[in-house]
């Protein structure tokens, strides 16, 4: 089978499209033939060894395909089922073995659609229910809205009621996050984040959702009304320093740092994450963009793009 490969960290000209063998399922485990596969931030960071990954690697950690083979044990699926799953660092490939339990049927659902909701969905749900509750009245900042999670974050947010600034880099994003819900906008190429935040609410809001990093940071910090909650959940600008906790005593600030998978541990936690961001977008609660498919070859393309911050939305992989 045809699947990216990883010989060393470095930049998107170091994945190639390589043969792999065939995997084969074993006890509890199915074998998927994956159709789409999404490309997210944390792709990039096994690649560029931000995040440690054992070489030669694979690459991906959603896909969404149709059941070619089951091992003993299995009764949650069957050969012919098309499925959506959370993949280990193995989706950029023609075939993924994954464990029977965290594979989801998605009767209904189209694949590409599948794939492209699955780990942004689960990480944007997870941030608004359990990192930060967010509820009706509260103020929240969310950095790249016009991005696959910030515009689930900024749907999401405003359906459980809160009020929504949304941070872009250019009026065309702008766009994408209005229509996405946020009821006000900063252009952080020409406004200072902070400032612009006190103009709209001077008491600061009481949860920032910040996916940039290193970037963004100390300004979410200074975002923040007392006792709020600060979400520092990605680093596509670069890593956070190391932080000084006399930072947070000021205004008494909260400061988390969530995993998606440390909210799935259990086969519970995930099926139910799962079942309610399915039904979410069944219910157009929440709606998918996705800016661009391309080509498994293709996907040193799409790192390049992502990581340039040309994409406005969700961008898969179409696997042949």
């Amino acid at each position: 089978m045809q699947a990216i490969v990883v010989d060393h960290v470095g930049g998107p000209e170091v994945m190639r499209l390589a043969e792999r063998p065939m995997p084969t399922p074993g006890p509890g485990e199915v074998l998927v033939r994956n159709h789409f596969a999404g490309v997210n931030y944390i792709d990039t960071y096994y690649r560029s060894g931000l995040y440690p990954a054992q070489l030669p690697a694979t690459l991906g950690n959603e896909a969404s395909g149709i059941v070619s083979a089951i091992g003993p044990g299995v009764t949650q699926v069957q050969v012919g089922d098309h499925v959506a799953y959370l993949a280990n660092q193995d989706a950029y490939a023609q075939y993924s073995k994954a464990q029977a339990s965290r594979v989801v049927k998605i009767d209904g659902l189209p694949l590409d659609t599948a794939a492209a909701v699955l780990l942004q969905g689960l990480t944007a749900h997870t941030l608004v229910t359990r990192a930060y509750a967010v509820k009706s009245g509260d103020w929240v900042l969310v950095h790249a809205g016009a991005g696959g999670t910030g515009r689930l974050l900024i749907q999401l947010c405003r359906h459980l009621g809160a009020s929504v600034i949304a941070t872009v880099s250019s009026e065309e994003k702008a766009q994408i996050a209005r229509a996405a819900g946020a009821h006000h906008i900063i252009l952080y190429t020409k406004e200072i984040v902070p400032d612009a935040v006190r103009k709209i609410i001077p008491e600061g809001v009481h949860a920032v959702f910040d996916g940039v990093g290193k970037a963004t940071f100390e300004g979410s910090l200074k975002s923040l009304r007392m006792e709020g909650s600060m979400v520092s959940f990605g680093n596509s600008s670069g890593a956070v320093p190391p932080v000084h906790l006399f930072e947070l005593s000021q205004k008494n600030l909260k400061l988390l740092r969530p995993r998606l998978y440390g909210y799935l541990l259990t086969e519970e936690d995930h099926r139910r994450h799962i079942a309610e961001v399915l039904r979410l977008v069944e219910e157009k609660v929440i709606d998918v963009h996705v800016f661009n498919i391309y080509d498994l070859a293709d996907a040193p393309k799409a790192h390049e793009d992502l990581e340039g911050r040309k994409t406005m939305g969700k961008l898969l992989l179409r696997i042949d």
